[in-house]
């Protein structure tokens, strides 16, 4: 009899709010996950690299910079610890305070660790930013496993995206590469071993899909552990930290910075810092 007495209730309809409002919750939970998702495939970019006072230098190194006319070189260009006598092929003309000197080929200004005061102190500053950088650099990590050692270091061809890339190898291009994104990607190219820019070889940047501006030169950075070689006629963009020498070969240009903590030559070489 009791058996009789028994009916059966459905949870679902025991409280309605209550089962509502465990849905939103689940469907909140989903919808986390899936721009978690979404945030991991599109690898947005890193943080960029901050240059300090050396971001003021279109050149600037520990050993010297050296030039066969006529290079053309927009922003100031900086030596330090040597003195002045490191920067050759220049034409140096010293100012009347002793400070900075001018130079035909520079568009900017020439500095020197042997410069009047306060450039000594200015030099050693911009130096130890450059070398923090170049650390900075060097210790980003990438999330994606398809970053590292990319082709083996031969990218000839290779279109890159923002992100952090890694090479235990040479980074050689004998033909055109392609850096795609806008104003706000970040590229931070690192490799253990040397950056070679075959003759006629173009570092070319490209909006990307979206249609918007192109990435900027500045938001580009190469951290370079062994030495950069730009053959003939090719062409660079970004910021080239480098621990030992950069030499640009006839022709060759560069839109970005190379800091190098050890000296830099130019052969009729155009360097032009970036405008932001």
């Amino acid at each position: 009899q009791s058996f009789l007495n028994c009916h059966h209730v459905s949870p679902y309809s025991q409280n309605p709010t209550q089962h509502m409002a465990a849905f939103n919750s689940l469907r909140a939970a989903l919808v986390l996950a899936t721009l978690t998702a979404l945030a991991v495939a599109q690898s947005p970019s890193p943080a960029p690299v901050l240059l300090g006072t050396a971001g003021t230098f279109a050149i600037l190194t520990k050993t010297g910079i050296s030039t066969v006319p006529a290079s053309v070189v927009t922003g100031d260009i900086g030596v330090s610890p040597v003195a002045a006598a490191a920067m050759t092929g220049f034409g140096l003309i010293a100012d009347t305070l002793s400070t900075f000197s001018t130079s035909a080929q520079v568009t900017g200004k020439a500095y020197a660790a042997s410069y009047v005061s306060p450039t000594p102190s200015k030099m050693t500053t911009a130096i130890s930013d450059m070398e923090t950088a170049y650390n900075d650099a060097a210790g980003r990590t990438t999330p994606d496993a398809k970053k590292v050692n990319l082709n083996a270091g031969l990218i000839s061809g290779t279109t890159f995206t923002a992100g952090v890339y890694k090479w235990g190898t040479d980074v050689m291009f004998s033909s055109d590469i392609y850096l795609s994104g806008d104003a706000n990607s970040i590229f931070i190219l690192q490799t253990s071993g040397n950056v070679v820019a075959g003759s006629g070889a173009k570092v070319i940047l490209q909006a990307d899909s979206s249609g918007g501006s192109t990435p900027l030169a500045s938001n580009i950075v190469w951290q370079v552990a062994g030495f950069l070689d730009a053959g003939t006629t090719s062409h660079l963009e970004g910021v080239f930290l480098v621990k030992t020498n950069a030499a640009f070969k006839t022709g060759s240009s560069l839109n970005g910075r190379i800091l190098a903590q050890t000296a830099c030559t130019l052969d009729a070489s155009t360097i032009t810092q970036p405008s932001n």
